[in-house]
This record gives C-alpha cells, structure tokens and sequence, in this order.
C-alpha cells in the first residue's frame, strides 16, 4: 500500500509487506464493490450489511501472514485499518469495527478460556455477529455512575432489567453483549444476550445526521434470561470494563486521521476540477491556504494516532493520555471538515461530492468516547490534581 496523501512522514512504511497488501486488498473492495453506491446508501440510511461477509473474506485479521505469536495482528497495523476505513466511510467502519474491535475485544478480554475457544473462531469468520450495549438514554458519560441496567440472579440464570440506547450494529447482531449492575453485590456485569431472546425489543434510532448507514439501536430489555455460562467471567467491576475500553481508545485517533483525509482527498478532488475566473480555484491562495490546514490537521492526527499506538504496544496508555489525543484529535477533525466545506461551497452540501458526508460524520466522532468535554474534564483532573466532574 502506498502512503496515504497526508502521511508526509512515511509512517505507512512501518508497516510489513504483507500488512501493506492486506489494507490495499481492502481499499481495492471498497472502491470496487461500495464507492458506486456510497451516496445513494448513505443519503437513504441504508445499511450495507453484505459488505461485513465480505471483508471479512480478506481475512484482515487472521491471515497467518500478519499475526505474530499471539496469534494477533500488529497494533500499527489494526490502526492504519481503521484509517483505510474512516478514509472510505466511517459508517461502514463501524459495520465492520464494532464487530472485530468492540465485540471481538470483549469477549476476548472478558471471557473465560473457555468462552473465548467457543466464540472468538465464530466472531472472527462473522458466523457469530454481536454489539455492545452500554449507553442508555440517560446515561452516557456518567454511566460508570448511573448504570440502570439491572441483572438478578435466579440460580443459574440471570434476569436482566433495562433500557440501552445508540447500539451501533444491534439489528444486525445476534448476540448483544449488555452491561449490566448486579442487583446483588451492585458491581457491574456483562451478558451475551441473544437478540431474539423473550424481553428483546430492538428499534432503530431514526432521523440521524451522522453515520446515517448504522443501525444504532433503541434496546429495551423486559426480564430477559440468561444463564451464567453467558455471562463474560472476566469482566466483575466497571473497572475490570473500562480496562478493555481504555485499550480500545487508541482506535479513535486513527478514526479521526482516516475521516480528516477522506475529506482531504474529497476537497482537494473537487477544488482541482472546479473552475472560476477561468482556472481551477485549487489555484487561488485562499483555497490553498484552506488545504495547507487540513493537511496540517490530518498529518498532526496522524502522528498522534502513531504515537498513542507505540505507548499502547509498550504497555497501555493511561486515561489522561488517551483523552487528551481524543479531545484534540476530534476538535481537528470537526476544524477539518469545516474547511472542506468551505472549499466546496455550495456543492460542499450535497452528498455525491463526499465532503458533506464527511463533515456530517465528523459529528458522531466528536461525541463518542466521550464529548469533548469530559474528555478535557478527565485532562485537567490529571493535571491539577483536582476534579471538576461534581460539584
């Protein structure tokens, strides 16, 4: 895979041979099999299931060609794959993410062995689909606090209790794995709770101006049963599941790099064939000033994305690390897409020039894993010593 146009420092070039050609089969699908519906798709909310099956027989993250003794891929080369998807469209990265990160890194790091020999094969081939159900219409940011949820346990079975709202992937997934708080010792759980299971009821959440090709859902859970042996054994506190999530955030930069090059690329595109006063108004100092940014911002992103990646492979980066790089990477993000728009002018809004639909997605970015605002909350609680979350 060659660079990307905004990796003026040749980050991409760490990676294998073999990792290079996985990520250029991947572009190769996309452009081929989504880039002439991508509009379309997007402006209907239409969700591209089928795409899943098919990426997944690229084999992007099992091939014995890029997994090393862990039988994992490098993480350097799960990040430049979750750019390559955020470059394309951050809504069928999210079809194809939240399956292999969210779901995958759940079971896999809050199952028993046990559980992970039985359901890891299937969630990576996508024989087994599931999402993660955490957020509820109350709670968002103050869920670790706030959690609903409820699981009681009856013998060796549980009934769960609740209401979960903006599940990405819950109509489509099989299993849904539910956080929940024991009504007994009030410590945190988790559950895979099938989706056709009795007390399941999955909506849409309809009337999107962002990732309008997911399907988040409205889950309302009324005395659901399950039994203990699906209950993921590792995970027994909120801490034990902000771990996981914390070794997952690292992705967000490598979003924001992918999202602000997609809109990159998408200006650029346009600002080259758009002609004014006779010449292509890539041309005019303004509009070139505006380039200058973005490609600022998205070079910026990117080296962030690369250096919170090197900290996670050396041991884990901390809370403050990470939501310092998710508070500015996803200000740049919204900067930059901005400045797209801007370049586009009135075209800039419709669809089929791809910017609007970046620039609109950049809203779901700045608002998941934490808005801004709490992200810069936990920062400045790390730095004086002092937290302003409660008063």
């Amino acid at each position: 895979m060659t660079g990307a146009p905004t990796d003026v420092f040749g980050y991409a070039t760490r990676l294998t041979d073999a990792e290079s050609a996985k990520l250029t089969a991947l572009r190769e699908l996309l452009e081929q099999r989504a880039r002439p519906h991508l509009a379309t798709w997007w402006e209907d909310a239409h969700c591209p299931a089928h795409l899943r099956k098919e990426i997944a027989a690229l084999h992007l993250e099992d091939d014995p060609a890029i997994v090393g003794e862990d039988g994992e891929p490098r993480a350097l080369y799960i990040g430049f794959r979750h750019l390559e998807l955020a470059r394309f469209d951050m809504s069928i990265g999210t079809l194809y993410g939240g399956q292999v990160g969210m779901f995958r890194t759940l079971v896999r790091r809050g199952g028993s062995p046990e559980q992970v020999d039985r359901w890891d094969p299937r969630i990576r081939s996508f024989d087994l689909t599931g999402c993660f159900a955490l957020t509820e219409p109350d709670h968002g940011s103050d869920v670790a606090g706030g959690l609903e949820t409820t699981a009681t346990r009856e013998g060796d079975t549980w009934r769960i209790r609740g209401h979960k709202r903006w599940i990405g992937n819950a109509a489509l997934s099989e299993v849904i794995v539910v956080v929940a708080r024991d009504t007994a010792d009030d410590r945190v759980k988790a559950f895979l709770v099938p989706r056709a299971a009795e007390g399941v009821t999955v909506r849409d959440v309809t009337g999107k101006i962002a990732l309008r090709m997911v399907r988040n859902g409205d889950i309302e859970l009324s005395d659901v049963r399950v039994p203990e042996s699906d209950r993921l054994q590792r995970i027994d506190s909120f801490a034990d599941l902000a771990a996981i999530l914390a070794d997952l955030r690292f992705v967000v930069a490598w979003n924001a790099a992918g999202l602000q090059i997609g809109a990159y690329e998408a200006a650029l595109a346009y600002a080259s064939r758009r002609r004014q006063f006779g010449r292509p108004i890539a041309g005019f100092q303004l509009v070139q000033e505006k380039l200058s940014r973005m490609l600022g911002n998205a070079t910026a992103t990117l080296a962030l994305a690369v250096a919170i990646t090197d900290v996670r492979q050396n041991g884990g980066a901390d809370e403050m690390q990470a939501a310092l790089v998710k508070g500015w990477a996803a200000d740049r993000a919204r900067e930059t897409v901005a400045l797209a728009r801007e370049i586009c002018g009135a075209e800039g809004i419709r669809v089929d020039n791809d910017v609007a639909r970046f620039f609109a997605d950049a809203e779901a970015l700045y608002t998941f894993e934490g808005t801004r605002e709490m992200n810069a909350l936990i920062v400045g609680r790390a730095v004086t010593g002092l937290s302003a979350f409660t008063r």
